[in-house]
């Protein structure tokens, strides 16, 4: 016979690991199925996390690790797949990935999302020659030289901070007259000598033949338009839920979030939402742990398992 879990759990960025560490600890007949080789999600790329309680500055990487680590020593089993489809049964929920079909009786959702892009002439052609959606992954690449940061949330000021310690100079471009960022991350941006905020302003094109070379800049109330010079442009205007195979699945809102409460229940029985993917008012590494834990908890509550 087709073997049943008790549980499938899609992604295993800190959700999914969290979701994967208490599902051992239940006792539920569980895999884990992620599409990238290395787990960790988008913490992965993470140059320095100062707000997870216990280890503050630790790298995100290694944070990474040591959640794989622990579910590792759980039992936790994994197996690297792309999910293509979610498909609801009589009694089961039918996963369907490139290396596949596994069934479970409960479903727990945590592909976690992807970053935003600017969707302006040039980015497309100049993405890896100049155009950068991970500071930490590319930043030693542009030591010495002249990039731009987009955005003005927390992860916009930490790329220019963390871009600060090796270039020459760092500008900050951003849509409005005041950043969203944490204040203590503002402080520590604001301390940069070598960071300039151009406020205000959003980024109409990036020019350059095989690599970024200028980016051309409109400012929405003068409504002046500008070009300056620079080597690289590093993209940090927010994040996309990667909730496709979902649609038509569960409910969302317009932009793509699942909605589901604290619990991570869904409009679908027997499935689950927990981390960024999920309609939220704060999407955090210890809120996505905190959505794994919640979601498996329901599962167990549930008459599913």
């Amino acid at each position: 016979m087709e073997k049943i879990y008790d549980l499938l759990i899609v992604g295993s960025g800190p959700a999914g690991l969290a979701a994967a560490i208490y599902a051992q600890r239940a006792r539920l007949d569980t895999l884990v199925i992620e599409k990238e080789y290395i787990s960790g999600g988008q913490v992965v790329n993470t140059y320095e996390v100062d707000n997870y309680p216990g280890i503050p500055g630790i790298n995100g990487y290694e944070l990474g690790v040591k959640f794989r680590e622990h579910a590792d020593q759980l039992g936790a089993r994994f197996v690297t797949a792309e999910v293509k489809d979610i498909i609801i049964e009589e009694t089961t929920k039918k996963v369907v990935t490139s290396e596949g079909d596994y069934r479970a009786k409960a479903v727990i959702l945590a592909m976690g999302a992807t970053h935003r892009e600017l969707q302006v002439p040039g980015e497309k052609e100049l993405a890896g020659m100049g155009v950068s959606y991970c500071a930490t992954c590319d930043g030693a690449f542009f030591r010495g030289r002249t990039v731009a940061v987009v955005g003005g949330g927390d992860v916009a000021v930490e790329d220019a901070i963390f871009l600060a310690r090796g270039c020459e100079k760092v500008y900050l471009i951003h849509r409005r007259d005041e950043l969203r960022a944490a204040k203590s991350l503002q402080e520590k941006l604001f301390a940069c000598d070598n960071v300039e905020v151009i406020w205000d302003t959003v980024v109409r094109e990036i020019c350059g033949e095989d690599h970024v070379e200028s980016v051309k800049l409109y400012n929405v109330k003068t409504e002046e338009t500008k070009c300056m010079d620079m080597d690289g442009v590093f993209v940090a205007v927010g994040i996309v839920p990667n909730s496709q195979i979902a649609r038509g699945l569960v409910d969302m809102d317009e932009g793509g979030y699942i909605l589901a409460g604290e619990d991570g229940a869904t409009s679908q029985p027997g499935i689950f939402a927990a981390g960024d993917i999920r309609k939220k008012a704060l999407r955090q590494i210890v809120t996505a742990v905190a959505d794994g834990a919640n979601a498996v908890t329901a599962v167990q509550a549930s008459c599913t398992v």
